[in-house]
């Protein structure tokens, strides 16, 4: 059978194009690779290469979260993703990466590397090449009525230019102003253009499974026959009855503690006025390696390793023995913050610290807002988002103390599970 002449010379010279494409795309990703963005987190590399490589070598359907968590994360080969998010996670981050990348680099790339969101298939885009601008460099004929509007069109620009003098100044002098103790306080984390990570735990909840339910439903006819019943109602069992540990099951999807994410809200806000953009990381999501790259506000103490990592040497540490839990100043053996209880065994006093490392374990600034229980967290993060509570903690702090690490122990009154406006009870700075 003939052969199209035209159709074989066009899939010669798409085969070509297809290879320059290649090495362009390998040449791109090395230096992406080697970027700052990309630097410090193996994972991300090793995520990014991964997809990368697989695409350009025309297996999509490796490209699939069971498979990437498999090869590239060791997971098993048959592990359950719902239950384990290290693939989304990662990609999510591959994806933040990617576009501070292009924010400092777009100009010196000729290949764009995108990952899509709901997808792990990578995609490739041409940069095109801006061309230079001929400009006619030869005069223009005199021209009396010419110049007469070009001096009308210069001092309608003097006149807009005075205007916008006018209106810039007071935000000009706003900004020439000493800075506030609030600005002061969280002066470190504006020493990099990264966002602020906002670091919320997530404790293991267990739940009543499935079966459960049913086997109390079927001594309780109507009961518990939806998901909206079961999620917003408690299971009255009989407090002498046995069940077994198969009756009990973890749920990887829930587990935030109110007061934390009352904290982590208060402290977004408050960098939102300030111009600071934040980013919440939930759990496991946020890792050492991203840590290393952003300034970070760790929320929670018992439920936060990080917090409790960070702040394990210093002087206001958290500790517990029994189930009992308390903060120590381990400058005094004696000198110890417990929880107050009411009458019910409920929390009615509490205590947070506040915790400021500009130059933590991570390379970068660590702020830590914790409590004892839930309260106390939300009590510290009241303390660092409130003008008032800093303005008063600046005017006895030592002299240039917006530069030093620091650390402040509140107290706060439980009032209906609530915290009540934080009140200082010990200052540290060094």
């Amino acid at each position: 059978m003939a052969v199209d002449d035209n159709i074989v010379g066009s899939q010669k010279e798409q085969s070509s194009l297809d290879g320059a494409d290649r090495e362009a795309v390998l040449r791109e990703l090395e230096k992406i690779l080697n970027s700052p963005a990309f630097r410090t987190s193996t994972r991300s590399k090793q995520f990014l290469s991964f997809v990368v490589h697989h695409k350009l070598d025309g297996h999509d359907e490796l490209l699939k979260e069971r498979c990437i968590g498999a090869e590239v994360f060791h997971r098993p080969a048959d592990y359950v993703t719902g239950d384990d998010s290290v693939v989304r996670v990662q990609a999510g981050e591959v994806r933040r990466r990617l576009e501070q990348y292009y924010h400092e680099f777009s100009k010196s790339s000729d290949v764009r590397i995108d990952l899509p969101v709901g997808t792990y298939v990578p995609e490739f885009h041409h940069i095109p090449i801006e061309l230079p601008v001929e400009v006619d460099t030869q005069p223009l004929p005199r021209d009396e009525p010419s110049s007469k509007w070009k001096l009308l069109a210069w001092t309608a620009i003097a006149i807009n230019l005075l205007l916008a003098a006018l209106l810039v100044s007071p935000f000009v002098h706003r900004k020439m102003a000493r800075p506030s103790p609030l600005d002061q306080f969280w002066g470190p984390v504006f020493s990099t253009s990264q966002p602020v990570l906002v670091c919320l735990p997530k404790p293991i909840l267990y739940r009543p499974s499935f079966s459960l339910y049913d086997k109390y439903a079927k001594t309780h006819p109507g009961t518990f026959q939806t998901q909206v019943e079961r999620f917003n109602q408690p299971l009255p069992l009989d407090p002498n009855e046995k069940i077994l540990w198969k009756d009990i099951l973890t749920f990887p999807d829930f587990g935030l503690v109110s007061g934390d994410v009352y904290a982590a809200f208060r402290i977004s806000e408050a960098l939102g006025r300030m111009g600071k953009p934040s980013q919440i990381r939930i759990g496991n999501e946020s890792s050492f390696d991203e840590l290393r790259n952003s300034p970070a506000v760790l929320i929670g103490a018992f439920s936060n390793r990080w917090t409790m990592e960070m702040t394990s040497d210093l002087r206001f540490v958290f500790e517990e023995r029994d189930g009992i839990l308390w903060i120590h100043d381990r400058t005094s053996p004696d000198k110890k913050w417990f929880c107050q209880l009411g009458v019910h065994q409920e929390v009615i006093v509490d205590f947070g610290v506040v915790t400021r490392l500009l130059d933590s374990k991570t390379g970068h600034s660590v702020i830590s807002v914790a409590g004892i229980t839930a309260p106390g967290t939300d009590a510290a993060a009241q303390f660092v988002s409130g003008p008032e509570y800093l303005s008063e903690l600046a005017r006895t702090a030592p002299p240039g103390w917006e530069k030093k690490n620091m650390q402040v122990v509140v107290q706060t009154s439980v009032i209906d599970a609530g915290a009540s406006p934080p009140h200082v009870v010990a200052v540290y700075f060094w």
